[in-house]
């Protein structure tokens, strides 16, 4: 334990650690640009089709066996076979992270509309609402919890695992690590693995004030009891 404070006291007391293109803020500036892509991309692809299916109850098997594929998919062989049949890029690093980032959004999107109590749908149906409008007015409010949770579960996966964009040439704080294991380097090592991990607690902290944000106080009680 001491020798990891030794390794990142230095990492962060030195001044060539914070300017230039290996510079944290020009490392964690790549990881979140990577991260952000992945994420956004993954929520476009998935949340209109785990909507779509929740809503319906169609599709739900179908949706659960492409998910379950997914995330058998072997991220860093994904990731290599694409650079080598597309070259170096920022197309091949984004693909491996958004199938990773796919099914958390997609499962639980789908299981929170299905799991929005029939009574309220049946409610806003008598009340004259359209498909559409019991959609976006009653159950997902509803299902907004469980949702943001696989939109939170995607977001640390693909922030753990842009490490591996380094492993192609590309930046991020992985490039810290890859760098310090290539020249036996390990206050790179050790100091790009602790940002990764910071980069992870920022996703949290930011899920946690979106939700807050997001959530009616109601739906946030009910969550917490239901822990």
């Amino acid at each position: 334990m001491t020798t990891l404070w030794f390794y990142l006291t230095d990492f962060l007391s030195n001044p060539e650690s914070w300017r230039g293109t290996d510079g944290i803020p020009n490392r964690m500036m790549e990881h979140a640009l990577y991260t952000v892509l992945a994420l956004v991309i993954s929520i476009v692809l998935a949340f209109p089709v785990g909507l779509w299916t929740g809503h319906s109850g169609r599709g739900g098997a179908a949706l659960t066996a492409l998910a379950n594929s997914a995330r058998a998919l072997p991220t860093y062989g994904v990731l290599v076979l694409l650079v080598v049949l597309m070259g170096i890029g920022l197309v091949p690093v984004l693909i491996p992270l958004v199938a990773l980032a796919i099914p958390p959004i997609l499962l639980n999107t789908h299981e929170g509309i299905r799991a929005v109590n029939p009574q309220l749908t049946d409610a806003a149906r008598g009340m004259g609402m359209t498909g559409s409008q019991v959609l976006l007015r009653a159950e997902l409010p509803v299902a907004l919890p469980f949702i943001l949770v696989g939109m939170r579960t995607a977001a640390v996966q693909i922030v753990a695992t842009a490490t591996i964009a380094a492993a192609v040439s590309f930046g991020g704080v992985g490039r810290l690590i890859v760098d310090g294991l290539a020249r036996r380097d390990f206050t790179l090592v050790v100091g790009g693995g602790v940002l990764a991990a910071v980069a992870a607690l920022i996703v949290l902290a930011f899920f946690a004030a979106l939700r807050r944000f997001l959530v009616s106080p109601g739906l946030r009680a009910h969550a917490k009891g239901g822990h």
